[in-house]
């Protein structure tokens, strides 16, 4: 299982517990919700706003002096930047 998903069931056992506790009348629920609801949503978000890699930058991109080693392909990604709306791409070399 990878640690996003070990994050996720994590997230989903505060979930239920907050949900048996507020149930049960303990005055900590809220706290074991919120941090359910943070551990859920920043690994959703996570996963949805990181952008995937590329193979290449196509018309209208411009290549940036930026340059890092990508950790789980080692291949080394430069990142292009179209001018006129500053979004990003990265492309793996």
């Amino acid at each position: 299982m990878s640690l996003r998903g070990l994050v996720l069931a994590a997230g989903a056992v505060c979930l239920a517990a907050s949900a048996v506790m507020w149930l049960v009348a303990v005055p900590t629920a809220l706290i074991l919700l919120f941090w359910a609801v943070v551990l859920i949503a920043g690994t959703v978000y996570e996963r949805v706003i990181y952008k995937p890699l590329e193979s290449q930058a196509g018309a209208g991109w411009v290549a940036t002096s930026e340059r890092f080693i990508d950790d789980a392909t080692g291949k080394t990604v430069t990142v292009y930047v179209r001018e006129h709306s500053g979004e990003r791409k990265y492309v793996a070399e």
